[in-house]
């Protein structure tokens, strides 16, 4: 018996004396090591004309891009699915003038992804507050789906 509550007392005196050992292993990433990610602080808003529009860029972020000419310079804008441009008949042309609202640098720092698009009057918003791209989803075709549920 005095053997067994022995073990118990050196197993407990072990585990107390590794736990902050332990605790010190899960430290969170250093902001070197973590991987770059969208920033709020980094938030600003981009005003300027369209002088090309891109479908789907083959580098991500994928989606629509149009480039627009600023005081500042050129930028490009990533809005998002292009399928939900237009489902909202958002139609984006060259020559156009767009505020970009809430964007932040992605990449080289000369690349934008939107979260707000404004185009006169008009506002979209392609990217959820939680900064996810919003997404197209098509409504069901009335003719080719069976009729649901019955009498009761």
């Amino acid at each position: 018996m005095w053997t067994r509550t022995k073990c118990i007392l050196a197993l407990l005196l072990l585990l107390t004396s590794l736990w902050p050992r332990a605790a010190a292993a899960q430290q969170a990433p250093t902001p070197a090591s973590a991987p770059a990610a969208y920033d709020v602080k980094r938030e600003i808003t981009v005003l300027g004309a369209v002088v090309a529009r891109t479908q789907t860029p083959q580098a991500p972020p994928f989606g629509a891009c149009v480039t627009l000419e600023t005081s500042a310079g050129t930028v490009d804008v990533y809005l998002g699915d292009p399928k939900f441009l237009a489902a909202n008949q958002f139609a984006i042309q060259p020559g156009d003038s767009l505020r970009v609202g809430e964007t932040v640098a992605y990449g080289s720092g000369s690349q934008f992804v939107a979260r707000v698009v404004q185009k006169g009057a008009r506002a979209l918003m392609v990217r959820s507050i939680s900064r996810f791209p919003l997404s197209y989803a098509a409504p069901r075709s009335s003719l080719n789906s069976k009729p649901q549920g019955g009498v009761l």
